[in-house]
């Protein structure tokens, strides 16, 4: 057949063809598929696979292949990757994909970083981590062992951990060493506040003390409590020192003098958590940049302005039961915006700026849970079994970690958080150092930390 009368042929098949049905084109091409030979056979074969098996990653604009990537899970986009080195390039350069999956862990996320590969590899080294905290293996322990007496007063920060004991000393540890950097003769001590020159202590014998690290010397003394102070706060900007006693009493203070400024009153209860902090939000009451005390006790919050101390008036009083018939636990979390406290109810925040709650958080048995941290993804709690890791967004425990017979205490001192910045979300480096500390019977102090990332 000559080639112009081929493709007349041709294409009144193809106008035939089309106006068939799906049934009546399928039986077409099954009995064109009968007559033909092996030539015919393998022709089409080759062509079949190019039609069904197209690469649409190769063939569709970068940018759309990325809108397509968006819509799957990690999991599935971890698997894509083996298909071919192609598959493999485009997805490990589709950063939104990694970013989004990484802030879904709970991974804080620094979108000044444009690296495609490593926000891929930031959620490689994410879901291992978030493996381990499921499956109760992101800790190990260790213990710190030198006092000879109950500690009691725990202090933590950058590394470094000051403990206060019945046998008259303090010392400063290194937590990543284990080894005393400073021990000092002191009082007994039921709290503790330190930075690189000075060690603040509050003491069962009533009195506040500050004392020089490199020398152990007592600088000064702070005397006018009628019961031991169980919390000490302090700030050198404002020369400011605040206690909160068994007395029913806030003392405010001259840091650097020793002189009383204000005692302040209206607890019933033994006060014993005193915070200093700088407010970040605006209200009728207070601006950002004023500093703001909260005193706390068995029932009550209680919220005071710090640069008044004339004439200072409490600015608020929080409690979670107006009969009183609900305790408040020791830990108490002020950023400048929220406050949170634990209590047999369960957890609550308060907003800052109205003094409203803003939410409860309750779990099936929370009377006997307490509050370490609270950040803006993870909060960190605890009961006498187990150390617990909670995922804000979704109010869901999503790991634990046994404790061993710690000594208990219903003032909140021998026990505390370490490293604070995981819980505002994990970045792969802030998962480091100590997650928790407390004091155990036989006068050690035992320790839970990150394990290195496998």
């Amino acid at each position: 057949m000559e080639k112009k009368d081929f493709e007349a042929w041709l294409d009144n098949i193809s106008i035939t063809f089309l106006s068939l049905t799906d049934l009546q084109k399928n039986e077409t091409l099954d009995h064109l598929i009968s007559l033909s030979g092996a030539v015919q056979l393998r022709h089409l074969s080759n062509n079949l696979e190019i039609l069904l098996k197209r690469d649409f990653l190769k063939l569709l604009p970068l940018e759309l292949s990325f809108y397509l990537l968006k819509w799957l899970d990690p999991q599935t986009l971890l698997t894509c990757c083996l298909v071919s080195k192609q598959w493999n390039k485009v997805i490990s350069a589709c950063t939104e994909v990694w970013q989004t999956a990484c802030k879904n862990l709970g991974w804080q996320i620094d979108d000044s970083v444009q690296d495609p590969l490593h926000w891929k590899k930031v959620y490689l080294k994410a879901i291992l981590r978030m493996k381990q905290l499921k499956d109760h293996e992101a800790f190990e322990t260790s213990s710190l062992i030198g006092h000879s007496a109950r500690v009691y007063a725990l202090y933590y920060k950058d590394g470094l951990l000051c403990t206060g004991s019945d046998d008259l000393s303090a010392k400063l540890w290194d937590v990543s060493t284990g080894q005393c950097i400073y021990g000092i003769q002191t009082h007994t001590c039921a709290a503790v506040k330190f930075d690189e020159q000075k060690l603040v202590t509050g003491s069962f014998d009533n009195t506040v003390a500050c004392w020089e690290w490199s020398s152990g010397a007592k600088t000064q003394h702070f005397r006018g409590h009628t019961g031991a102070v169980f919390s000490v706060d302090y700030n050198d900007e404002l020369d400011i020192l605040v206690s909160g006693s068994a007395d029913f009493t806030v003392k405010v203070w001259a840091l650097s003098t020793g002189t009383c400024l204000n005692t302040l009153t209206g607890h019933t209860e033994w006060v014993t958590k005193v915070v200093l902090q700088k407010c970040r939000v605006k209200s009728l009451m207070h601006s950002p940049g004023d500093h703001i005390l909260l005193s706390a006790d068995k029932y009550e919050i209680k919220i005071w302005p710090i640069g008044r101390e004339i004439n200072c008036k409490c600015l608020k009083t929080l409690s979670v039961s107006e009969d009183r018939s609900i305790s408040l636990q020791p830990r108490l979390h002020f950023d400048g915006k929220y406050i949170v406290c634990s209590s047999a109810l369960g957890l609550y925040q308060w907003d800052f700026a109205s003094y409203d709650i803003l939410r409860v958080i309750k779990l099936p048995d929370f009377s006997n849970v307490s509050l370490l941290g609270f950040g803006e993804i993870f909060a960190l709690l605890f009961d006498n079994r187990y150390l617990y890791i909670m995922d804000l967004r979704t109010e869901k425990l999503i790991s634990r970690w046994p404790l061993p017979e710690y000594r208990k205490s219903k003032r909140g001192s021998s026990f505390l958080a370490g490293e604070m910045s995981w819980l505002n979300g994990l970045n792969g480096q802030n998962d480091t150092g100590l997650v928790f500390a407390t004091s155990m019977p036989d006068h050690s102090i035992h320790l839970v930390l990150w394990k290195e990332h496998g």
